[in-house]
């Protein structure tokens, strides 16, 4: 789902830069994607979703300890 049409930036963009990256503020996501740097209509759901991928990355961080550790 498209969640910056002014940057064409999906949740998928979102979540991706989450894992590889290690973003997990509003500033860093604009920084990397220019989310909410224009009309800034997307930056409630952007927050939403920055919310949601770093939620899922933590628990799963907590199911396999190790492979924070990796």
């Amino acid at each position: 789902m498209y969640v910056c049409l002014c940057h064409s930036v999906t949740d998928s963009d979102i979540r991706r830069l989450v894992r590889t990256e290690g973003v997990c503020t509003m500033r860093e996501l604009s920084r990397e994607l220019g989310v909410a740097t224009q009309c800034g209509k997307c930056g409630r759901c952007a927050k939403e979703v920055l919310r949601e991928a770093v939620n899922e990355l933590r628990s799963e961080d907590a199911l396999c300890p190790g492979l924070a550790a990796a």
